[in-house]
């Protein structure tokens, strides 16, 4: 099949790879393998050698040492992380465990956490290195002993492929940040006309009727729309969850995500529901079947163009619920 002359398309811009270049030439000198060796050649190798002893199966070692590896490079020896805590993360990566898994419940070292994300060492910490590396040397144990043969190259690969999936997913929470921002500024120019207080995270309004109306970020929903009546209590108007990745692909698992969100708005008294995606088509058909509490659904690239019907839409529906005149 011969392809058609003269087609032309339109290129992506490779927004996340960029985000990931920039943080990964952050983090090679942090805890990364290069970090890892640069620590250990200004380290006292006898130290090192003993702990790796103490700690760790002479089957495992001598395997190891078979590859032309030294030791701490699997292995998570006190001393290592107590002149840099940050590579408790390159141990962490290597084993192919997530931030969830290890600091959550599932591995229980939450108590470590700090090491990796500030590079800090506590005296409760310290006095429980031993058990911590114990752990981490033991879990080096399996995966040498499942492996048929490593090297540097596949020790730094084996990091990076842990670390992907969390450098992608940091992205994407700070794609959807942003998302909440942009919206939030939106609503924010819509109802300017009835501001009386604002700050970063809120507005309040006094509508038509002088009754005061709040507007707030908040973990769930993402905004909150409520109205305060004459006796002092909130009454709910609308949540809204703001989906602002523009993968195509997830849309659909992520309107799951806010159908979630809406049924506890709606168990709060929320009165309505609005779903505002970033992608840049939306099936509304199917994403009302996946999300049968949302009431409106919005594309946020839309709803920022003045002019554009869903632009004329969204503040018409933003205006009527707060309670203000256009």
């Amino acid at each position: 099949m011969s392809s058609r002359q003269g087609e032309q398309f339109r290129a992506p811009r490779p927004e996340l790879q960029i985000t990931f270049y920039h943080r990964l030439c952050e983090l090679r000198d942090v805890l990364l393998l290069d970090a890892l060796l640069k620590m250990v050649s200004n380290s006292d190798i006898e130290v090192i050698n003993e702990e790796l002893s103490r700690l760790v199966g002479e089957r495992a070692l001598s395997r190891v040492a078979s590859w032309g590896l030294r030791g701490e490079i699997l292995f998570a020896v006190p001393s290592i992380l107590r002149a840099n805590p940050y590579l408790l993360g390159y141990y962490r990566l290597l084993l192919g465990f997530s931030q969830k898994q290890s600091y959550g419940k599932t591995h229980g070292f939450g108590s470590f956490k700090s090491m990796e994300e500030r590079g800090t060492l506590s005296e409760a910490q310290a006095s429980q290195l031993q058990a911590l590396c114990a752990a981490l040397c033991q879990s080096g144990e399996y995966l040498v002993n499942a492996v048929q043969r490593l090297d540097r190259a596949a020790v730094h690969e084996l990091t990076l492929l842990t670390l992907g999936p969390q450098l992608r997913g940091g992205a994407l929470n700070l794609l959807g940040a942003e998302a909440t921002e942009r919206v939030f500024d939106l609503i924010k120019t819509h109802v300017a006309a009835g501001i009386v207080d604002a700050t970063s995270r809120s507005l309040k309004l006094k509508n038509a009727a002088s009754r005061l109306v709040t507007v707030e970020f908040s973990t769930d929903p993402d905004i909150s729309i409520r109205e305060e009546l004459m006796s002092g209590t909130l009454r709910n108007l609308v949540a809204i969850e703001i989906k602002g990745g523009r993968d195509v692909s997830n849309i659909h698992n992520r309107i799951g995500e806010a159908e979630k969100s809406h049924q506890k708005a709606r168990e709060k008294g929320f009165v309505e529901c609005w779903t505002l995606v970033g992608v840049h088509r939306l099936d509304l058909e199917l994403a009302r079947r996946e999300s049968p509490s949302t009431d409106c659904f919005f594309r946020i690239e839309a709803i920022a163009k003045p002019g554009t019907p869903e632009f004329k839409e969204f503040r018409e529906q933003l205006l009527a619920r707060v309670g203000l005149q256009d």
